[in-house]
């Protein structure tokens, strides 16, 4: 049986993750959906937009499956959502109930800080691997009814590194809000180094003298090896996965050792 704080928790964020998971199920499907209809959209942007422009929000391919998918669900919008929703329920597992005054009733039950935090964090990285599931689980079945040229297994490869990534910023917001103890300075950090990573990989893709800089951004161990069409890239998941799991535990490390509520 699953421990009584995780089930808590599950309970407690029912509504934001069936929230979380239907938003970005639409998203998935409306966009997959009618890949078609787009097309002209997407040759008329092609033709009217700076190259540079097309380069920095990755729909300079749009044209081909491969490409509209990667502009579509995995270059921006995609990743925003589910990064959004990661950051959201990561916040409410130290942070929420410490600013909220119950962190005293929480810790008072016969469990370690480091237990608590295992199992808060174990119940939230399970409803955010969910979430970030559905686009891949969708796309694995609207792929081939569409008619789009993409091998699955490429398909499959670009979502586990959708959920790679909203691993290592799990992680990061965990160690946010254990170290802190307050959902502002989560959503900050947190907030920051994405849109800086993310501002990195872009600008790193466009200029050789900047290329440096994407090896410090996640989301080019996400994307930038273009999984949608050369398949799976190990290193590059397990990289991510990584950052996560240090992140996490000096965020348990952190939080074990730290008084809670000053």
């Amino acid at each position: 049986m699953l421990p009584a704080l995780v089930r808590k928790t599950w309970r407690d964020d029912r509504g934001a993750l069936i929230g979380w998971a239907t938003g970005v199920a639409l998203f998935t499907v409306i966009y997959t959906s009618f890949y078609s209809r787009f097309q002209g959209a997407a040759e008329l942007k092609q033709d009217t937009l700076p190259q540079g422009m097309l380069d920095f929000l990755g729909i300079a391919d749009m044209l081909s499956p491969a490409g509209y998918l990667q502009a579509t669900i995995f270059s921006l919008v995609g990743p925003l959502l589910v990064l959004m929703c990661a950051v959201t329920l990561t916040a409410r597992t130290i942070a929420r109930p410490e600013e909220d005054g119950g962190m005293e009733l929480l810790l008072a039950n016969p469990l370690s800080r480091t237990a608590f935090a295992g199992q808060r964090l174990a119940a939230t990285g399970c409803a955010v691997t969910v979430v970030a599931a559905v686009p891949v689980i969708l796309l694995m079945i609207i792929v081939p009814r569409v008619g789009m040229d993409i091998p699955l297994s490429n398909v499959a490869a670009a979502g586990v590194g959708l959920i790679a990534l909203v691993w290592c910023f799990t992680g990061i917001a965990f160690l946010a809000g254990a170290a802190s103890g307050k959902r502002g300075t989560v959503l900050a950090i947190t907030g920051v180094l994405a849109v800086a990573t993310y501002m990195a990989n872009a600008i790193g893709g466009m200029s050789d003298g900047w290329r440096w800089m994407r090896w410090f951004s996640p989301f080019h161990y996400f994307i930038g090896t273009d999984p949608l069409h050369t398949g799976w890239h190990p290193a590059q998941l397990l990289t991510l996965v990584a950052v996560g799991a240090v992140t996490t535990a000096v965020g348990v490390f952190l939080f074990d050792r730290r008084d809670v509520g000053v």
